[in-house]
C-alpha cells in the first residue's frame, strides 16, 4: 500500500498515542508499505506547536523529521500543481492543511489515512 498520513495520525503513531487504531499502527509499521509525510504535516503541526496547541519536545523541527527518518517515512514536497489542484476541491472542509493532504493524495495516487469525516467527503481513498 502507498500511504499519505493525516498530521494527527502521524503525530499519534510517533506519541503512541491510544487513540490510533492498532490496525493502522501495524500497516505504517509494515516495511512492504510505502508510508509518506507531507511537507504540509510539518508545517501545521509547527504552526500548532508555535501557537501553543501542540506540545513538542524541544527542538520541535528537528524531533518531528528524527521521526520521520527513524520510521522510514517518504518525505513528500508540496508541488504546484498540487496547490493549482485545490481550485478543483468543493468546499466541504475549511481546514486548508487538510484540504492541501487531499490534493496530494489524490495527484499522487496515495491512501489518506485519517479519522476526519470531513476530509472522507472529498474524492479520495481513505483508511
Amino acid at each position: 500500500m502507498r500511504l499519505l498520513l493525516d498530521t494527527h495520525i502521524y503525530l499519534w503513531f510517533i506519541t503512541n498515542d491510544g487513540r490510533l487504531n492498532p490496525a493502522w499502527a501495524d500497516l505504517i509499521r509494515n516495511r512492504t508499505n510505502e508510508v509518506h509525510l507531507s511537507v504540509v504535516s510539518l508545517w501545521e503541526a509547527l504552526a500548532k506547536h508555535g501557537k501553543g496547541k501542540l506540545p513538542l519536545p524541544p527542538s520541535p523541527a528537528q524531533y518531528l523529521l528524527a521521526q520521520r527518518s527513524r520510521h522510514s517515512m517518504v518525505s513528500l514536497p508540496l508541488r504546484e500543481v498540487e496547490v493549482l489542484h485545490i481550485s478543483n476541491l468543493p468546499m466541504l472542509h475549511k481546514d486548508p492543511f487538510d484540504r492541501m493532504l487531499i490534493c496530494q493524495a489524490i495527484l499522487n495516487g496515495l491512501t489518506l489515512v485519517t479519522v476526519d469525516e470531513e476530509v472522507k467527503r472529498y474524492p479520495v481513498t481513505t483508511l
